[in-house]
């Protein structure tokens, strides 16, 4: 088994964000991610998130969970982040959500099976730790770094670099950076054991390198949309 795209679920969620964000002034970052998280059907979604940071983000996720039936969890750093979270997720109508306290790269070890994990590059003091830490589906995930222009990934030397992130924990897929709002780094990573346990059949791979930034990108050809 792997992460299926579906377009139709993908739909509703953008839509349903569009307008759960209208009274909030919108953000085609939320939109685009909870179309991303709920398209991917993930059951498990992980975002962290600390004291004054964006909701909007936040309010995609919970309507994607809500669309895959799934799980959304937001890991907060200390009570008083837990409260402004509560807090804004309550005015915006959401409340099915689980809330975790604590360090995000040791809290994050607590769960299984993540599908959909969403880190600030901003706000999160080592967001590579937090992704190297946690254990990801067997069906693949997707990995996002919201807030990742170039100023925010000033540490990767101006280049960010998912094989770096990564450590070669993960098969990369296929990743992109996405100029919307302060900019989204995205990586689709691979199922764990690849077509294992599916119909044997012929699979193509496209393997190439950027010539900016020198990441190399490993594209199945069946791949609809990241």
């Amino acid at each position: 088994m792997k992460l299926v795209w579906s377009p139709e679920t993908a739909s509703k969620a953008y839509i349903d964000t569009v307008k759960s964000c209208e009274l909030l002034h919108g953000s085609s970052v939320a939109e685009l991610i909870s179309a991303m998280a709920a398209g991917w059907n993930a059951e498990v979604i992980v975002e962290t998130w600390a004291r004054g940071g964006a909701i909007l983000v936040s309010i995609g996720l919970a309507v994607a969970a809500h669309h895959t039936k799934g799980r959304h969890i937001c890991i907060v750093p200390d009570e008083e982040s837990r409260a402004e979270y509560v807090e804004a997720m309550s005015q915006s109508g959401q409340s099915d959500y689980e809330m975790l306290v604590g360090e995000p790269e040791e809290v994050i070890e607590g769960l299984q099976g993540i599908d959909f994990l969403v880190v600030d590059c901003g706000g999160d003091n080592d967001f590579a730790r937090i992704i190297r830490a946690a254990d990801l589906g067997r069906r693949g995930a997707v990995l996002v770094c919201k807030n990742a222009a170039a100023a925010s990934r000033a540490a990767y030397g101006g280049g960010f670099r998912w094989r770096s992130v990564l450590e070669g924990k993960s098969r990369i897929v296929r990743s992109v950076f996405l100029p919307v709002g302060d900019g989204l780094d995205v990586a689709h990573v691979g199922a764990v054991g690849g077509n294992s346990g599916e119909a044997k059949r012929e699979s193509r791979w496209i393997k190439r390198i950027d010539r900016h930034s020198g990441e190399e990108f490993v594209i199945e050809n069946e791949l609809s949309c990241l």
